[in-house]
């Protein structure tokens, strides 16, 4: 049996919380490659400059507010995008 398959075994049978404990401590240990980080700020770049060239293609915080509240609806609490934007403006 595999080192791996072996902690598996025993990690998959500990109990709710020490496996949440565990999965929180092993995910930290894991970092996007420097490349990832490179083309998410690339895109972003990109993006800007894209709505720099034509404004119109953009969306006003009022009208974000609005999509989010017909996709989502309010139910008994605002959702978490428009209660941010409501407390930005």
């Amino acid at each position: 049996m595999s080192v791996v398959t072996e902690a598996e075994e025993i990690l998959l049978n500990l109990p709710l919380r020490e496996r949440g404990e565990f999965a929180v401590r092993l995910l930290a240990t894991l970092r996007p490659p420097e490349e990832d980080g490179d083309a998410i700020i690339a895109e972003a770049i990109r993006r800007s400059e894209e709505l720099t060239r034509d404004p119109s293609i953009g969306l006003s915080l009022a009208d974000l507010d609005r999509r989010m509240l017909e996709k989502f609806g309010e139910g008994r609490n605002r959702s978490t995008v428009s209660r941010v934007l409501r407390h930005r403006r």
